[in-house]
C-alpha cells in the first residue's frame, strides 16, 4: 500500500492546476507536469496491482452516465404529477410527501429496506466478508451504495487499507476529545470532534480556491472517506475516556473496519467482531427521509463541507425520538426485568405493557414511520442472537415482547405498525458481550449512518444536486389556502 502522502497528491494537484480530476488521471505515469510533485498519480489511487479498479476509479467512470441519466429524465418528465399533498402532512412532519431523491436506499412499507434493491438477506449472501466470519462487510455496502454495483473481495480489501491508512487524528482534534468532560454526553462528544475535523476538509480548501464545479465530487469523496476512516478512532477514544482508562489500541492496517472498530474499543471477542460487521451494515441506511439523512443532505446541499453536513446529521441522530431511542429501549427493559422478577409469560408480560400504554407512555422498540411490519433489521439482529446466545436472559425478555406487544398494541388501536424496529434489540446485543455503557450506543449508530449518508453527500455532489429550498406557509396562510381550494368556506 502506498503512503498517505501519495495517496494524496492528486488531490493536491487538483487545488494547483485548473484541470479537471478525469484529465489528470491520464496524465503521465512519470509525473503529472501539473505542480513540483512526481507522484505517478494513476497509481497513487490503486492500492493493489491486481488490475481491478479502485472504489474512486469505478465512481468516476459510472458517474458521468447517472448524471446525464438524471438530467434526461428531468427533462422528459420534469412537469409529471408525483403526487398529492394533504393539509394533515404538512403539520405532520411531512410523513409521506415525495420530495426527496435517496440513490442507496428505499424503504417499502411492508417489504423493509432495500439497499440499491437488495434486501437485507441478499446483501447477506452477496457482499463480501471476512476470511473468518461470515457477516458482510460494511466497507462493501458503501461500495455498493455509492456504485450500485457488489465489489470485488480484492477491491474491498483494498478500500479497507485506504480507510485504515485515513483514520489518524490531527493534533487538535485529539487533545480537544481529551479536554471534554466525561459527564458530557459521548453523542456531544461525537458531534464536537467531527466538527472540529473542519480544519482538514479538502473541498472546503477546494472551493475557496475556486476549483470547478466539476470536480467537486473528487474533494467531496476524499473528505468522506478521510471523515469515515477517523470515526472509529474518534468513536473509540470517547469509549475509552468515558468508560475506561483513556488509552486505545492502534489501527491494524490489516484489519478490516468492523475488526478496527471492535478492537479500538477493546473488545476481541470473535463473536463481538462479527456483531460490529452486522451492526454497521444494517444500521447504514434507511432511505434518505429519516432526521439524520435528511440533515446530512440538506446541510450539505448548502455546499458545507462533508464534515459540517455530517456533524449536524449527528446532532438529529443524538434525540430521543432517532438514533437515542435505542438507549431508551434499553433503560425500559432493565426496569421491566427488575419488576418481573424473572416471570415472563404470556400474562405478566401483557399486564406491565398495559400498564405502561395506560400510563401515556409508548412501548419503546415499537413502531416506525413507513414500516408496517417487523422491521428486516431487527430479524437480522434476532437471528444472529439465536445463533450466538439463545439462552441469554435479556434476549429471553425481548423475544417474550415480541410474542406479545404486537397483539397489545393492535387492540389498544393507536398505532400504524404494532411491530418491533432495529432499535428493540440493538442494546441487547451489545449488553451480552459487555459493551453495557447504553449512553454510548447512539455513537455506535453514528458511525455506522456514515456509510450510508456520506455515499449520497458524493453522488449529489458528482450529478450537481441543488441546494434543498422547500416552501412554507404560515397557518394563517394555510388557512387562505384551504378556503380557496374549498370555494370560500
Amino acid at each position: 500500500m502506498l503512503p498517505v502522502t501519495a495517496r494524496n497528491s492528486l488531490a493536491r494537484c487538483l487545488l494547483r492546476s485548473n484541470k479537471s480530476y478525469a484529465s489528470l488521471l491520464n496524465t503521465a505515469a512519470n509525473g503529472c507536469g501539473e505542480c513540483s510533485c512526481d507522484t505517478p498519480h494513476t497509481n497513487s489511487i490503486r492500492y493493489y496491482s491486481n488490475g481491478e479498479k479502485t472504489l474512486k476509479e469505478r465512481f468516476a467512470e459510472i458517474f458521468p452516465g447517472k448524471a446525464s441519466e438524471i438530467k434526461e429524465f428531468k427533462k422528459q418528465y420534469g412537469k409529471t404529477v408525483i403526487g398529492d399533498v394533504l393539509l394533515e402532512q404538512a403539520y405532520g412532519g411531512m410523513r409521506g410527501i415525495k420530495g426527496l431523491v435517496w440513490e442507496g436506499s428505499v424503504l417499502d412499507p411492508n417489504e423493509g429496506i432495500r439497499f440499491r434493491g437488495k434486501t437485507i438477506p441478499e446483501i447477506q449472501k452477496v457482499l463480501p466478508h471476512a476470511e473468518e466470519g461470515k457477516e458482510p462487510l460494511p466497507e462493501a455496502l458503501f461500495w455498493l451504495l455509492l456504485t450500485g454495483e457488489v465489489p470485488s473481495e480484492a477491491q474491498v480489501k483494498a478500500l479497507s487499507a485506504d480507510l485504515a491508512a485515513r483514520s489518524q487524528l490531527p493534533k487538535h482534534v485529539s487533545e480537544l476529545l481529551d479536554s471534554l468532560p466525561k459527564d458530557l454526553h459521548p453523542m456531544a462528544q461525537f458531534s464536537i470532534a467531527i466538527n472540529a475535523l473542519e480544519s482538514e476538509s479538502k473541498f472546503a480548501k477546494a472551493y475557496s480556491q475556486g476549483v470547478n464545479k466539476k470536480d467537486y465530487w473528487n474533494f467531496t469523496y476524499e473528505d468522506c472517506l478521510d471523515l469515515l476512516g477517523k470515526l472509529p478512532v474518534i468513536a473509540a477514544k470517547i469509549y475509552r475516556n468515558v468508560f475506561k482508562d483513556g488509552k486505545i489500541a492502534e489501527v491494524n492496517p490489516n484489519f478490516d473496519y468492523g475488526k478496527n472498530l471492535a478492537h479500538l474499543l477493546g473488545y476481541t471477542n470473535k463473536d463481538f467482531v462479527e456483531l460490529m460487521r452486522l451492526y454497521l451494515t444494517i444500521h447504514s441506511d434507511h432511505e434518505g427521509g429519516n432526521v439524520s439523512a435528511h440533515t446530512t443532505h440538506l446541510v450539505g446541499s448548502a455546499l458545507s463541507s462533508p464534515y459540517l453536513s455530517f456533524a449536524a446529521g449527528m446532532n438529529g441522530l443524538a434525540g430521543p425520538l432517532h438514533g437515542r431511542a435505542n438507549q431508551e429501549v434499553l433503560e425500559w427493559l432493565f426496569k421491566m426485568r427488575d419488576e418481573l422478577k424473572g416471570d415472563y409469560s404470556k400474562p405478566a408480560i401483557e399486564k406491565y405493557l398495559w400498564e405502561t400504554l395506560n400510563s401515556g407512555r409508548v412501548i419503546p422498540g415499537y413502531g416506525h414511520a413507513v414500516l408496517r411490519k417487523t422491521d428486516p433489521r431487527y430479524t437480522a439482529q434476532r437471528e444472529f442472537a439465536l445463533e450466538h446466545f439463545p439462552n441469554y436472559e435479556l434476549f429471553k425478555l425481548v423475544s417474550a415482547i415480541y410474542e406479545v406487544a404486537p397483539g397489545v398494541l393492535t387492540k389498544q388501536g393507536k398505532t400504524k405498525n404494532p411491530w418491533p424496529n432495529v432499535d428493540s434489540h440493538s442494546g441487547v446485543l451489545l449488553q451480552y458481550y459487555g459493551l453495557t455503557e447504553a449512553s454510548f450506543y447512539t455513537v455506535l449508530f453514528g458511525v455506522a449512518r456514515a456509510f450510508g449518508v456520506l455515499p449520497q453527500l458524493i453522488t449529489d455532489r458528482a450529478v450537481g444536486s441543488p441546494i434543498e429550498r422547500p416552501k412554507s406557509f404560515s397557518t394563517e396562510k394555510y388557512k387562505e389556502l384551504v378556503a380557496k381550494i374549498n370555494g370560500g368556506k
